[in-house]
């Protein structure tokens, strides 16, 4: 009874900071961004808060219980994405004002900032639906609640959360769930490195980083469609697009790159922990914690949740709003924006009660959107000429190619999957830079040969 009660005050806290932040809100900018002028902690409280969500920590063990030290690279692939993001983000904020659409329209113009507010809120449905399925399982692994009604409670939460308070909220409380994160984690690591079956836990070794169920190819995978999203990825840069210089972007970028490295190992060993044990992640932590720190340990899980969904919750509906509006500084935007943040959640919960993998969920929606908008946007901040008349077809085929190749792998095609998804990068180029030179060449005219 103690934790649900802890759980049920979570919750009306999180909803209380948004009715409070839902108040201070003046302009669309204070909704968005939170005014653009988040200094160094709030902006890497945030960064790793919305990282570090369910998809992250539950993922990560999920795939330890089954890979053992291999998962390593799951965060780790995280923490080399920030660190190739980092030299470039100066452009981010220089270029960028709320979306990663707008970005797509400075560099290949308008047809392709409209093409991408359709598609990318598409593809963040699955990593919307990710977090409310890990607050669910969380949830449900206390025992007292079904998955079903878990994953509404959650989504209901979510919904009300960033549809009051915006990025004011989100900022507000995101430092403050990076330290619950990290504080939860650091108990239960703790807890189990004390207890006796510390000594059957397989010891890390350099062999162990790959295995029958994690191949070099599948590193390469995981890189080209996780790791590319923290390059680019739309609610890395809403995190970026609060600094209030390019300056505090960078370095909060380079800060939570370097956490993310030994809380990848803390995740990892606590994952094949739990494989030894046969147990899921909340039944062992019940086993080990005493009540206060199981307390600590579910506050952590579920902050790690709230702080990534109502990022990409809110990201997802800015885009669509920008579509239909116009223009995100126009009058009406700002409440057609918390409108879709309803219509957006809704729809994720709908997925979260008929999908309830959280890594499955997730990798299908990055493989899309990696194949999809990684090469030209890097292709648009760095600078290089390609045809734009070919953008939303590069687009179009290397994200089908992308997510052809990951649901191949789903149905045990790993080789052929694998291969389309590589594949996907280079089909993606080849269209940009058709008759890039000449300027008049678009794949529409070979199509029609």
């Amino acid at each position: 009874m103690q934790t649900e009660i802890t759980i049920l005050i979570y919750f009306v806290f999180i909803v209380g900071i948004g009715v409070y932040s839902a108040f201070r809100i003046k302009n669309p900018s204070d909704y968005y961004v939170a005014g653009k002028k988040a200094g160094l902690l709030p902006v890497s409280g945030s960064l790793l808060a919305t990282i570090l969500g369910g998809s992250a920590l539950t993922g990560t063990i999920e795939l330890s219980q089954t890979r053992g030290w291999a998962a390593l690279w799951f965060l780790f692939s995280a923490a080399i994405g920030l660190f190739l993001l980092a030299p470039i983000s100066k452009y981010v904020s220089r270029y960028g004002n709320y979306t990663l659409p707008e970005l797509l329209g400075k560099f290949f113009g308008r047809k392709a900032e409209r093409f991408s507010t359709i598609i990318i809120p598409l593809a963040w449905l699955g990593i919307v639906a990710a977090q409310i399925i890990a607050a669910a399982q969380i949830l449900q692994g206390l025992g007292f609640i079904s998955y079903q009604n878990a994953a509404i409670l959650s989504g209901l939460v979510f919904i009300a959360y960033t549809l009051l308070g915006g990025q004011l909220s989100i900022l507000k409380t995101d430092t403050l769930q990076a330290v619950l994160i990290i504080s939860g984690l650091a108990a239960l690591l703790f807890f189990a490195i004390q207890s006796p079956e510390h000594s059957q836990v397989e010891p890390l070794k350099f062999s162990a980083l790959f295995n029958s169920k994690f191949s070099l190819v599948d590193l390469i995978v995981l890189l080209m469609t996780y790791s590319v999203t923290f390059v680019v990825g739309p609610d890395i840069y809403s995190r970026l697009f609060c600094a209030g210089s390019e300056k505090t972007a960078r370095r909060s970028i380079i800060i939570v790159a370097s956490i993310l490295i030994p809380v990848s190992f803390a995740l990892t060993y606590l994952g094949v922990y739990s494989g030894k044990e046969n147990e899921g992640i909340m039944a062992f932590a019940g086993h080990l914690l005493p009540n206060w720190a199981y307390g600590l340990f579910i506050a952590a899980l579920l902050s790690a949740v709230m702080s990534s969904a109502d990022t990409t919750l809110l990201t997802s509906s800015m885009i669509l709003s920008e579509l239909f509006s116009g223009n995100l500084e126009k009058k009406q935007a700002l409440p057609l924006t918390r409108w879709l943040v309803v219509v957006i959640g809704a729809l994720s919960l709908l997925i979260s009660l008929y999908i309830t993998s959280v890594i499955q969920a997730l990798l299908l929606a990055l493989s899309f959107f990696s194949g999809a908008f990684v090469v030209p946007v890097l292709c648009g901040l760095l600078g290089f000429k390609v045809n734009n008349k070919n953008v939303i077809w590069a687009i179009v085929f290397g994200g089908v190619t992308a997510l052809a190749g990951k649901l191949l792998t789903v149905f045990d095609y790993q080789s052929l999957g694998n291969g389309l998804i590589i594949l996907s990068y280079f089909v993606n180029s080849l269209i940009l830079f058709i008759g890039h030179r000449s300027g008049n060449t678009s794949v529409s005219t070979y199509l029609k040969v």
